[in-house]
């Protein structure tokens, strides 16, 4: 579906500033919402809210469905009542410019469990019918992961192929035993859980109320060892002993010359399809609660995916299989409605892909960073753009456009200043003003770009395993000068509502965190 020619900006909850080792969903959140306001921005990207996997990936969580404990308020349960302000006096000192996940971890975790013990014992009772809401509105997952995570701690975080055999294989009445067996803390993960809905439902109403949708994010796969496979094992492409057969990846490309190995199991189609989709339904309905439209990440694999054998050393001896297409998006439709709905269509992007987007309808992605080194057919530099899409100067996954640009060589650090009119010396915001004035219909730019920030500010380094989704930014850094300068972009491409345009004069400057002035009109 269509979007009304808008922009956004793109941040983790992680990487926001906070007192206990990670960003999460209290007042900096809200301060920058607020932020976003001022700035004329009417949307919010993010990655995945669940609980990371290995590296700290959002995109390797144990669930699909579940929200992230480490983004939890500890502040705000004081607030609710679950926690005392004594309960945080002995927080250490964390790093303020990364995040340290074990420690936060560590941390959290005791904070969490201190205010179940609370709600144990009749704390915040008055909160009890919203969270019975919650457990029923979330019925179709919400038990299932708890009971996972609870079988995790049970069995010192083994695989689950390692659990004893009748709950690893789910069979008749083990998972009743095993969830009464587990009581407490299966309540535990429930509760943990409430808590997390409960605290962005209320960030999200805030945003909504300030002009700001939230894009969220849905990964294509999941992981091996989560809940989603070992609650739904005939939906997925596993052997007799409940390895996967074959696993996803994508081939040789722009980020690996070997492809990168993903890892996690396909999905049966067919077994999927006999029940009318009914996981991806119930996925796209609970993410929906959440967010108010959602980027489907690795689109490709919907009109045909890599599948790689699964004891193979790298993504080069995979082949294409074709996935379920547009039949799957209309059982949603179906299900839901209209979805708004951004779709990933970066990488080796074949005929059958496009012809699935269009049919569709629904906006691809354009990446400036992948527009140049080439002629000026390149489909990602904005004078090529004739089908809905989003462009990004950069996304996640990309260097920051200043270290982008730092690293390129004479004859493309020429072609960019050609093509842009301008030296360079301001080059992520030359590219933020490039993305405002391109047709595309949402220009969605990092904070890291709005920051002015090089690659020591990079997210995520696709294929490495290491060293990421630490970076997070000081609260000096987000000043009324920056969105400032941002509104007045947004403004003058025509990026804010008919109703609001014009409504008030702008300082032609920008200045950054350091004072420096930069005029935008250079």
């Amino acid at each position: 579906m269509p979007f009304e020619r808008a922009s956004g900006v793109l941040a983790h909850p992680t990487s926001f500033p906070g007192l206990h080792g990670i960003g999460d969903l209290g007042d900096s959140a809200f301060r920058f919402i607020d932020w976003l306001h001022t700035a004329e921005q009417r949307y919010w990207q993010i990655m995945p809210l669940v609980p990371v996997g290995p590296g700290n990936s959002p995109y390797a969580s144990v669930s699909a469905f579940a929200g992230n404990p480490l983004l939890i308020s500890l502040s705000r349960l004081v607030n609710d009542g679950f926690l005392d302000a004594s309960d945080l006096s002995d927080a250490p000192t964390f790093p303020s410019n990364r995040v340290d996940y074990e420690a936060a971890a560590d941390y959290k975790e005791s904070k969490l469990r201190r205010a179940f013990d609370r709600h144990r014992s009749g704390a915040a009772s008055q909160l009890r019918p919203e969270m019975e809401t919650f457990l029923a509105e979330e019925a179709s997952w919400v038990h299932d992961y708890a009971l996972f995570m609870a079988l995790k701690h049970h069995f010192s975080d083994a695989w689950w192929l390692e659990w004893d055999a009748e709950i690893a294989f789910r069979a008749p009445g083990a998972t009743e035993e095993w969830a009464n067996q587990l009581r407490a803390e299966v309540d535990y993960h429930n509760f943990v859980q409430f808590l997390f809905s409960r605290q962005w439902g209320k960030l999200k109403q805030h945003a909504n109320e300030r002009g700001v949708g939230i894009i969220g994010d849905i990964p294509i796969f999941v992981a091996h060892d989560s809940a989603d496979v070992w609650s739904n094992q005939a939906q997925f492409r596993l052997d007799a002993s409940g390895r996967p057969n074959v696993v996803a990846g994508v081939p040789p490309d722009y980020f690996s010359r070997t492809g990168q190995l993903w890892g996690n199991p396909h999905y049966d189609w067919k077994a999927m399809a006999a029940d009318g989709y009914r996981w991806w339904i119930e996925r796209f309905r609970s993410l929906l609660r959440h967010v108010d439209v959602i980027r489907i990440d690795h689109f490709r694999g919907f009109a045909a995916a890599w599948v790689v054998p699964a004891d193979a050393k790298t993504a080069a001896s995979g082949r294409w299989e074709r996935g379920p297409g547009s039949e799957l998006f209309h059982a949603i439709h179906s299900a839901l409605g209209d979805v708004p709905i951004i779709v990933e269509d970066l990488g080796l992007i074949t005929e059958d892909v496009e012809t699935l987007r269009h049919d569709l309808n629904m906006p691809g992605m354009a990446v400036l960073q992948f527009a140049f080194g080439d002629g000026p057919d390149n489909a990602y530099l904005p004078h090529n753009y004739r089908d809905p899409i989003v462009v990004y100067p950069g996304t996640h996954d990309n260097q920051t456009t200043i270290g982008w640009f730092a690293g390129l060589d004479d004859a493309t650090r020429a072609q960019v200043q050609t093509y842009l009119g301008q030296d360079g010396s301001d080059i992520a915001w030359d590219f933020i003003r490039l993305a405002m004035a391109s047709t595309a219909e949402l220009a969605l730019i990092s904070i890291q770009d709005v920051l002015r920030l090089g690659d020591e500010a990079r997210m995520n380094t696709p294929g490495t395993g290491l060293g990421n989704w630490t970076w997070r930014f000081d609260p000096r850094q987000l000043d009324a000068g920056i969105a400032s300068g941002l509104a007045t972009l947004t403004e003058t491409y025509g990026r804010v509502p008919p109703v609001e345009k014009g409504a008030r004069k702008r300082d032609p400057y920008d200045y950054t965190a350091e004072g420096t002035k930069h005029s935008l009109y250079a």
